[in-house]
């Protein structure tokens, strides 16, 4: 089914403020899911608010907490989230560190107690477009194993850069992970065998199925490199935020536990985005020769805003069960099914 992305944001926020969020906490929640939808990302869409409510339900999530700001020097700020939505508390904190750069230059931010953060690349695209350079990471649950190991010990560490360009930013925004677990679990639910190079089963042994992989760990991208990029953000915010690491890391996939990973981002003050030939190189990049016509070179970014366009014009594609759920949770409190 297509849903309106005004009426999915007008229903994810009945929803949430059915459940104890405040209006203020409720739109910024519900707008991270809807752009998810809208830039074709529905794995960090709406999918993730039935679990969001469980989590607020079973108290691992304040929905009324903003996160307490404590500038250690005037450029690094420290963020105690308290328990807030995750896209609650980055957003006020990334909104306390650009009111700082313009006498800093740049801030440094490291949050801790806080919740999952969603889709990085709508942070970075939102701050672009104001025209600051940022960066994100964060951490997750163990699900990526290091190079040559049987199990999980890293998370996806996803990481997003953002830089302003016209007509539109570059907005770069990946994980460590060869693959998502999402993924995983959208072929197991088909009953379809994944690549063999795409993760092990329980017992460190390469898999092509699918439901055995969902109970063993992911491969790194490129290997090495995946590996090595993976394990250096879980140790910079780690070093940073003093959060949980590998294995000790709860909350991110469950609906009950307390969540112990942590976030850092870098914003940098416009007046000092000096370079002057970003758009034009981005333009010059997108104009070569494709390999194949019919798939225009694009840079990281492109695609979001296509499909952002079209499902605005058209409507989101929801699965009907999620939506039901979802409307379900605007009239009745509890774990619906």
């Amino acid at each position: 089914m297509l849903v309106k992305a005004e009426t999915a944001r007008e229903v994810c926020i009945a929803a949430l403020t059915r459940h104890g969020v405040s209006a203020a906490n409720a739109g910024i929640q519900a707008e991270l899911l809807v752009q998810a939808e809208l830039m074709g990302h529905p794995s960090h869409g709406l999918q993730r608010l039935p679990r969001i409510i469980e989590r607020i339900g079973n108290g691992v999530i304040d929905p009324v907490a903003t996160g307490a700001h404590d500038w250690r020097t005037p450029s690094l700020l420290d963020v105690d989230g308290q328990m807030g939505l995750g896209p609650v508390v980055l957003v006020q904190a990334l909104e306390e560190a650009a009111r700082r750069t313009p006498e800093t230059g740049v801030v440094l931010g490291a949050i801790h107690n806080s919740n999952h953060i969603g889709m990085l690349s709508w942070y970075v695209r939102h701050f672009a477009e104001r025209g600051f350079v940022s960066i994100i990471v964060t951490t997750s649950e163990a699900l990526v194993h290091p190079l040559g190991g049987r199990r999980a010990m890293i998370g996806t560490n996803p990481l997003a850069i953002g830089v302003p360009a016209t007509p539109d930013p570059f907005v770069l925004d990946m994980a460590s992970g060869l693959v998502s677990m999402g993924k995983i679990h959208d072929y197991a639910a088909r009953g379809e065998p994944i690549p063999d190079n795409w993760a092990l089963d329980a017992e460190g042994n390469p898999t092509t199925d699918a439901a055995a992989a969902k109970g063993g760990a992911i491969a790194p991208f490129g290997g090495g490199k995946g590996y090595g990029l993976g394990l250096g953000i879980e140790l910079l915010v780690g070093a940073l935020t003093g959060c949980a690491l590998g294995t000790d890391v709860k909350g991110t996939l469950d609906s009950d536990k307390v969540c112990n990973k942590g976030d850092l981002f870098i914003l940098i003050d416009p007046a000092h985005v000096r370079g002057t030939g970003i758009s034009a190189y981005l333009d010059e990049i997108r104009h070569i020769a494709p390999i194949d016509p019919a798939s225009p070179v694009l840079v990281p970014g492109d695609r979001a805003v296509r499909v952002r366009a079209e499902r605005t014009a058209k409507g989101i594609p929801v699965n009907p069960d999620v939506w039901r759920q979802i409307e379900n949770y605007t009239t009745q409190k509890g774990k619906l099914s």
